[in-house]
């Protein structure tokens, strides 16, 4: 599983351990040696935890060997940034992904499934929004996972690699990059700030809590109908910035007023405004189902920033892009 140690992937590499696997944890290195959100996971010890670069081919290709399945979760994955240097989104998610097939296509793995968003699709031109939906590069993000989307369903049409390409909608929950739009408005809020600053507050999205997101990779990845499909995991539901924020304001019982902030603001043709996400394609090719409606998740997801500890691994008082 390249990815291991962020959000999603932390979880579920967890989660795979859970069901009996072993799991090979690909994290990029670092100088201290940091496995991310692996590193204080009870199931650290049953994992083979490798560090290496995404962008480096050979790595990639000793990571992958002897496996059967790979989960490919590593990317660039904050639009912001993607605006000050689309050449790293390039090499991270397009080579990244190009090294991830080729690879699995040499050590001739049976599941291959590649990470993509529901970004790809930009403003709903339609709702709810399914596989068919044009693809749209509305930030440089964007444009290399549609790019790696493509590449990934060529090599299933070009050599039989047995890709599937999992497209969660906005996945939120514990251990979320500080750069997304709930966790700044938790951190902001538990920190005792009675202004929290935001950006655009009309656009909606299809919040999709995380253990939902888990579920469905591992139900496409038990799924042969899946092979060569585009696969969307959302919830059918939408709700706009400003009402979450509102939302998450009353559950933490503040009485903090929202601030709109131009730092936080996309380039207008670059902001997707909309997003509603149709499930009929996973619920008809799996048993897949979402089991959190946006209260259970939202309250599951505070009281983990809650928790002794979690709230100061997130410096509130400062926007990253």
């Amino acid at each position: 599983m390249t990815g291991a140690g962020g959000f999603i992937g932390s979880h579920l590499a967890e989660a795979i351990v859970e069901q009996g696997y072993a799991v090979k944890a690909f994290i990029r290195y670092n100088s201290k040696n940091d496995w991310g959100w692996i590193e204080d996971s009870k199931y650290k010890s049953e994992m083979e935890v490798l560090t290496g670069d995404i962008r480096d081919y050979d790595f990639a290709y000793c990571a992958i060997k002897g496996c059967d399945t790979v989960f490919h979760l590593a990317a660039l994955v904050g639009i912001p940034y993607s605006y000050i240097s689309p050449l790293a989104y390039v090499q991270t998610n397009i080579i990244g992904t190009y090294n991830i097939l080729q690879a699995a296509k040499e050590c001739q793995l049976e599941n291959v499934l590649i990470t993509s968003t529901s970004e790809v699709y930009g403003t709903a031109q339609y709702v709810p929004v399914d596989e068919l939906h044009p693809h749209v590069g509305q930030s440089p993000y964007a444009a290399t996972k549609i790019a790696a989307d493509q590449l990934a369903l060529s090599y299933y049409r070009s050599f039989g690699l047995p890709v599937k390409i999992v497209r969660p909608f906005n996945t939120y929950g514990p251990r979320q990059s500080a750069r997304a739009i709930i966790p700044t408005i938790i951190t902001q809020l538990l920190s005792g700030k009675k202004e929290i600053e935001v950006g655009a507050l009309s656009p909606t999205r299809d919040l999709l809590y995380v253990k939902d997101t888990i579920n469905g990779f591992i139900e496409i990845a038990q799924s042969h109908q899946a092979i060569g499909q585009e696969v969307n995991i959302a919830t059918q539901t939408e709700i706009s910035v400003g009402e979450l924020a509102q939302k998450i304001i009353a559950m933490v019982d503040s009485n903090a007023v929202l601030s709109s902030n131009d730092q936080r603001i996309r380039p207008d043709d670059s902001e997707v405004r909309r997003l509603l996400g149709s499930n009929d394609k996973i619920k008809k090719m799996t048993n897949w189902k979402p089991a959190y409606d946006l209260n259970r998740g939202l309250q599951e997801t505070i009281s983990w920033f809650q928790e002794i500890g979690n709230l100061q691994l997130y410096k509130s008082d400062i926007y990253n892009v």
